[in-house]
């Protein structure tokens, strides 16, 4: 059986976190197949980056590193992961299941005529078996990808972090095909949230709010917390539909997935959705004033309370306890 392929993600030449969690699984798989890995970081300016993941014991660093892939374009990145697996004989090609891995592993998919399964958690038993959830994360299935090549995308909450592993792996440029001739995207712009707290999905510490808040301008009181706690801050569906908050922020099913060291959920009623993005988290808090709120049977420490009440204070006893 062939080798697997990681499909590494950068921004501005620095790996993304969640390439890590991708290479675990990637490790994992290798283990029960008897087979190596390989990791394709692409784009311009990406040596550092490659330098990176060539700390993680692949077989193999492939680079493709040129002005045409200065900014991710789904038709490029997909047409030269595809080249790069062919030539590599890979069986199998993953990638972190980020907005850019969705958008990109379909596509690759499609180029290698292979079959796919995507949001995968865990490994199954037999040869080429995944578990992924289903139904908002209510039911774990066990998919088969019977085609010859598998891509799969990973859910980076559910794979620890690869550790660096001796020495450095030999780092490769690949001479890709590609030329943009047919291109039919264009790179506009990149509108990056701008905010000195951690990434959201990468943060050990979430402080999220619901349509409790009942204000946008509300949402002070849990950005203060999350701010005293070196924290991200989060948001439910229904506090982004009312316009409290920017979707960026959104955890959930159709948002992000995060699992924090310590999660606090403040009027969070804890609908399907919303638990489908956060349940993975070490330490869940919840705050609710409705003893009765779904969120409460996955939270390990639950207050009903007033959160204008208990947040505020919440706050102020954590800056004393770090002499602020």
């Amino acid at each position: 059986m062939g080798n697997i392929l990681v499909l590494a993600e950068q921004r501005d030449g620095v790996l993304r976190t969640a390439t890590l969690n991708a290479v675990t699984f990637a490790q994992k798989v290798a283990a029960q197949r008897g087979t190596g890995y390989e990791i394709l970081v692409i784009g311009a300016g990406v040596q550092a980056a490659a330098a990176e993941a060539a700390k993680f014991g692949a077989a193999k660093v492939h680079v493709v590193d040129g002005p045409l892939f200065d900014h991710y374009l789904a038709q490029s990145f997909s047409f030269v992961a595809a080249e790069v697996a062919k030539a590599a004989g890979a069986s199998l090609v993953c990638a972190a299941a980020t907005t850019t891995g969705k958008d990109c592993l379909p596509r690759v998919a499609a180029r290698l005529g292979a079959g796919m399964a995507s949001d995968v958690v865990g490994i199954g038993a037999g040869a080429g078996t995944f578990l992924r959830p289903t139904w908002a994360g209510n039911i774990l299935e066990e998919v088969r990808i019977e085609t010859p090549v598998q891509v799969v995308s990973v859910r980076p909450t559910d794979f620890d972090k690869a550790a660096p592993a001796g020495a450095a792996s030999p780092v490769q440029a690949f001479a890709t095909t590609w030329t943009g001739a047919g291109m039919k995207q264009r790179f506009v712009a990149f509108k990056a949230t701008e905010s000195s707290r951690p990434d959201l999905a990468e943060a050990r510490v979430v402080v999220a709010g619901g349509r409790g808040l009942k204000a946008k301008e509300n949402f002070r009181i849990i950005e203060a917390l999350a701010d005293v706690l070196g924290g991200a801050v989060g948001a439910t569906r229904a506090a982004v539909d009312a316009e409290f908050i920017e979707n960026d922020y959104q955890i959930g099913q159709t948002g992000k997935v995060c699992a924090p060291d310590l999660y606090i959920g403040a009027g969070i009623s804890g609908a399907i959705q919303h638990l489908a993005g956060m349940k993975n988290s070490k330490v869940i808090v919840a705050i609710n004033k409705d003893e009765e709120a779904p969120i409460f049977s996955v939270a390990d420490y639950g207050l009903v309370a007033d959160l204008f009440k208990v947040v505020p204070e919440l706050t102020e006893a954590v800056k004393k306890v770090k002499g602020r």
